[in-house]
């Protein structure tokens, strides 16, 4: 006998959303950044269990059909759960092999005091691109680029804009980034389909970004030292085996983007490959992280396998260095994972007890055109920035709200999925209570609201997904052909 379900009514639809709210806040208030550990994850399987409540005593359902539709959601985040993996492989190998400290040593040769702004905004990015990580990136090359800054006579403000405007480039842009796999896997599309469709918006706003700070910078040149980017470019130099050689293997990375292979294979060739010019060009990095007695195909053997699966670390004379060459191989990825399931635990309890589609249908109804679907997923990523003060949670829950709003109206996901960072992973360093905005004034000195003016690409880049929305550029339709399986699928 099939038990028929209740309709959720909005107010019902909306509660759970209100308790995760609610709950995030909380949570910040009480951990801090600390949150990212694992409270926020709790916190996630906690509002799942709200609305299972809800599901199950007012709407009629039965544990079973829920269960079925955590496990439909948990499996349809599967492939980038196997991306983050290897991402993590990826990024410890290339840093045992040298080619991010590379990447890093000749971003760094693009520093001169006359167009430090723009200098300090393109290092940032490379430095951001190569690691994943903006939090890396500020907290290490940021520092040293603010107290550069700060003695040839910048504002303060200014410079961290700059940093910051950079870093986030790079973490928008990085196949290594969480939230660039987080993106994706929640409005249903690929990594290298997603970066190849947020770069429509994205290399536009960076290079607005960049010629306001090459204004600024060649308007108000001054003079001084750069003795701290020697100094960092040195030790890079000492400790590696820096050459142009390393850069074959991102190059063949891109190479296979560019030519469409699928990421599981393109980025465990990458990680292989990185394994392989570590023993070829760092024998002496080899050795260090191997740190034991043996022969050199011993210590190899083991060195490439830490840096596959858990944290590697090498040790120079200057500490900002020493910050930036620690990598966690897979294991790192595992906080980020939790997350995920967490999120599509509460994903999957919303969408099959038909929560999210009701909540999806109040907010259609407001909205009549592409641009105001964009414009509407925007608003709602940055409120969740406001509210939940967590840039993972503003990507995770509009993400699943919206993802049958866009294919109803014939846009592809990667539409969603370029919203979803143009907006929510951007400006959550813009919010002082956010765990983003919190973490960068702290490591920087520098209080969110007095950078947040100079933050040109976090500001733009909102500005110009809604622009892209309302004039209907860069935006991937679904064919005749696939709508109609889609209506089908629909019915069914």
């Amino acid at each position: 006998m099939i038990k028929h379900h209740k309709e959720p009514a909005l107010f019902e639809a909306l509660f759970p959303i209100f308790f995760l709210i609610v709950l995030l806040v909380v949570n910040i208030w009480v951990f801090g950044t600390d949150g990212l550990l694992g409270s926020n994850q709790i916190v996630l399987i906690l509002s799942a269990a709200v609305a299972g409540l809800v599901a199950v005593f007012r709407l009629d359902f039965q544990w079973e059909i829920l269960q079925d539709g955590i496990v439909k959601s948990i499996s349809s985040a599967m492939s980038s759960i196997l991306i983050l993996l290897l991402i993590g492989s990826l990024a410890g190998t290339w840093m045992l092999s040298g080619i991010v400290p590379a990447m890093i040593y000749y971003g760094l040769q693009l520093l001169n005091p006359t167009i430090f702004l723009l200098a300090a905004c393109v290092i940032s990015g490379i430095v951001s691109v190569a690691t994943g990580s903006s939090w890396t990136t500020v907290a290490t090359v940021g520092v040293a680029l603010l107290g550069i800054g700060k003695a040839l006579g910048f504002s303060e403000g200014i410079i961290a804009g700059a940093i910051l405007s950079g870093a986030y480039f790079g973490d928008k842009m990085s196949p290594l980034s969480d939230t660039t796999n987080l993106a994706p896997a929640m409005a249903g599309t690929d990594l290298f389909t997603h970066i190849r469709h947020m770069a429509k918006t994205t290399i536009p706003s960076i290079l607005i970004t960049m010629i306001i700070f090459g204004i600024i910078g060649f308007t108000n040149s001054v003079e001084g030292s750069v003795e701290q980017v020697k100094e960092i470019s040195t030790v890079i130099l000492e400790k590696f085996n820096i050459n142009g050689w390393l850069f074959i293997v991102p190059v063949l990375v891109l190479v296979m983007i560019v030519k469409k292979v699928s990421a599981v294979p393109a980025l465990l060739a990458g990680a292989l490959l990185g394994g392989v010019f570590a023993i070829i060009f760092q024998p002496q990095i080899i050795q260090l992280v191997a740190n034991q007695e043996g022969g050199f195909a011993l210590n190899a053997f083991k060195a490439v396998m830490m840096s596959l699966y858990g944290e590697i670390s090498i040790v120079t004379s200057n500490e900002v260095v020493n910050e930036l060459l620690i990598t966690r191989g897979m294991s790192g990825m595992l906080n980020t994972i939790w997350l995920i399931i967490c999120a599509m635990i509460f994903g999957g309890i919303m969408e099959e007890s038909g929560m999210l589609r009701v909540i999806a249908e109040a907010v259609i109804r407001k909205v009549h055109t592409v641009g105001s679907l964009i414009a509407s997923t925007a608003a709602t990523c940055m409120f969740f920035n406001v509210t939940a003060s967590d840039q993972y949670l503003a990507i995770l829950v509009p993400g699943r709200m919206y993802a049958d709003i866009y294919r109803k109206r014939g846009l592809k996901p990667e539409n969603l999925s370029r919203t979803l960072e143009d907006s929510a992973t951007v400006t959550s360093v813009l919010i002082p209570w956010n765990t983003c905005g919190a973490t960068q004034a702290s490591v920087l000195g520098v209080a969110t609201l007095t950078y947040a003016p100079y933050c040109f690409f976090n500001i733009i880049s909102p500005i110009m997904t809604i622009l892209f929305g309302y004039l209907k550029l860069g935006i991937n339709f679904y064919s005749k052909e696939e709508m109609r399986e889609i209506k089908k699928e629909l019915v069914a």
